[in-house]
Order: structure tokens, then sequence, then C-alpha cells
């Protein structure tokens, strides 16, 4: 085997992958809902270029009543009407903390968030982020 082959993540790391699992049951108790969820790691998917990623989440929104038509046009969510002034929230944040930029200015986000969601939804979509974001990295190191 070459030495460029991809680490086997769930091999060396077992204990790690098992708890980052706990962590999204814990995480799915605290009230956000399911077509935001699926909206967020959706896009952070798309944002990373993770593709075993990006199939299973379209997969998944679609399951739970997500259509083709606006997952089509996720990609460019703040240029359509088809998503909610709470989702584009929701998007705007993954968005910046998906793309991080040392000059960017999370308070207005903040602001945005709190309009359509509580502090315990925004501190669950928050975590949901990080949680796609190392999903996605550890998926992207086997590419």
């Amino acid at each position: 085997m070459s030495d460029s082959h991809p680490v086997r993540l769930d091999q060396q790391l077992s204990d790690v992958i098992k708890a980052a699992v706990e962590l999204h049951r814990v995480l799915d108790t605290h009230g956000l809902d399911r077509t935001i969820h699926h909206l967020v790691i959706t896009r952070a998917s798309q944002i990373n270029n993770c593709v075993n990623c990006l199939k299973m989440h379209l997969r998944e929104a679609r399951e739970h009543g997500e259509t083709q038509d606006r997952l089509d046009r996720l990609i460019v969510w703040d240029h359509v009407s088809d998503f909610t002034e709470r989702e584009k929230a929701a998007l705007a944040w993954a968005e910046a903390l998906t793309v991080l930029d040392r000059k960017a200015d999370y308070g207005p986000l903040r602001a945005r968030l709190r309009q359509h969601f509580s502090d315990e939804q925004i501190a669950a979509l928050t975590a949901t982020i990080g949680m796609i974001n190392f999903w996605n990295r550890l998926q992207v190191s086997t590419h």
C-alpha cells in the first residue's frame, strides 16, 4: 500500500467517532428543527466539497420531506425566494461559521438569528454547524 492512502479514522479513532455520534444524539434534544438541520448541514457540505457527506445529507433531507426544488437552489439560497427569513438567517450563520473570515462581524448575524431562534436553538445550530464541519473535514481527508 502506498504512503498516500487515507488513514482509516474509524479504525484509528473509533472512540472519538463513537463519542461524536453520541454528541449528535444529545445535540438533537436541544430543539433545532429538522428542516433547519438538513439545510445547514447540506450547505456546509457543499461549501466544504464533501461529496460523500453531501450525497448522504441530500438523501436524508428528501426523506424528511425537503423538496428537490429547494435543494437544487440551496447553493444560491440568498438570491431566491424559496427559503424563509428564519432559514436564511440559519444559512447565513452556517456560511459564516464554515468559511471563517477574520474580519467577519458576527454580531449582526446573531441579531438576525435572535429574530427567529431562542438562545438554546442558536447554541444548537452553532454546535450542529461545528459538528458538520468536523465530519466534513474528516471525510475530505480521505479523498
